[in-house]
């Protein structure tokens, strides 16, 4: 008797399992971004018929859309702007694909997004004034679009944040000084964008942060000394900008770079302990990674 209660307590389990569905709300806003991305034209395409558990690079969790991972699988259009329904969504991974338009408003409703990856595609406009209310975000990139206006400021309320990739975009204006609330953050990475002015003060706080790539821009003014205190700094580029001195440098300790990059011809810098035979050359090509499959 008790095997047979078993067995149908497992049946019904099951059950559960295949009939669980995600609302039709959360479904539609699939099918929006299937449609306006060209899904017809997808790599990897989605079975419509199958259960929504089934499509590729699609994660469900207590019938909620939790991750979708469509990295480089030949995205084309716009996004829809009722990605915004998909309240649960922790991962969003749009890399390296050929997404199009603006950045639409509604991302921002994404409340429990940990990850937002759009690297590589030709999104235009600019990054919603609102992005800091995605507080819950660790990785943010974004770099190879088209993004253009400023840095909002509120990205420095994204306390947990870890990468910040903004690269090879049209960015224009000063980097905020808001940046420097950013206590957790690791990688930040405003490569080859149009900024000016000088770097903030604030960024000297980024006790965690071990790569800082500013190069190619057109930042002026002088180093920070506060840039002394970036104790795990790992990785630093700053050249091909228009700083007027690079002293400060001087205050770090140089021994603990694998990448260190300035413009060594403009200023001499007297470092006493940097070691050049172990620092290298970076590479400011963006690597073409495959990400891990669902």
């Amino acid at each position: 008797m008790k095997k047979v209660i078993y067995i149908l307590f497992v049946m019904f389990l099951i059950s559960n399992v295949v009939t669980a569905k995600v609302s039709k709300k959360e479904k539609k806003a699939l099918l929006d971004l299937y449609n306006s991305t060209n899904g017809a034209h997808w790599i990897k395409k989605w079975d419509l018929k199958a259960p929504v558990s089934n499509w590729y690079g699609v994660k469900v969790e207590d019938n909620h859309v939790v991750e979708i991972n469509l990295f480089r699988n030949n995205l084309m259009g716009k996004l829809p702007a009722s990605i915004g329904e998909l309240s649960h969504l922790i991962k969003l991974n749009l890399a390296f694909n050929s997404i199009t338009g603006e950045l639409p408003k509604e991302i921002v409703e994404l409340q429990e997004l940990k990850t937002l990856k759009l690297e590589m595609n030709r999104l235009k406009g600019i990054i919603p004034n609102a992005i800091g209310s995605l507080d819950k975000l660790q990785e943010l990139t974004m770099f190879n679009n088209f993004i253009s206006g400023s840095i909002p400021d509120s990205i420095g309320e994204i306390a947990g944040l870890k990468v910040l990739n903004l690269s090879s975009n049209n960015l224009r204006g000063e980097i905020p000084s808001s940046l420097g609330d950013l206590a957790e953050l690791e990688i930040l990475g405003l490569f080859e964008n149009s900024l000016f002015g000088a770097i903030p003060n604030e960024m000297g706080k980024l006790s965690q942060l071990k790569e800082l790539v500013l190069a190619n821009n057109q930042l002026n003014g002088s180093i920070p000394e506060e840039f002394g205190q970036l104790a795990s700094l790992e990785v630093l580029q700053i050249q091909n900008n228009e700083f007027n001195s690079y002293k400060s440098l001087q205050m770090m300790d140089s021994r603990q770079f694998l990448v260190f990059d300035y413009d060594k011809d403009v200023e001499k810098v007297d470092f006493k302990d940097i070691n050049f035979s172990k620092s290298r050359m970076a590479d400011t090509k963006f690597e073409d990674e495959e990400e891990d499959e669902n």
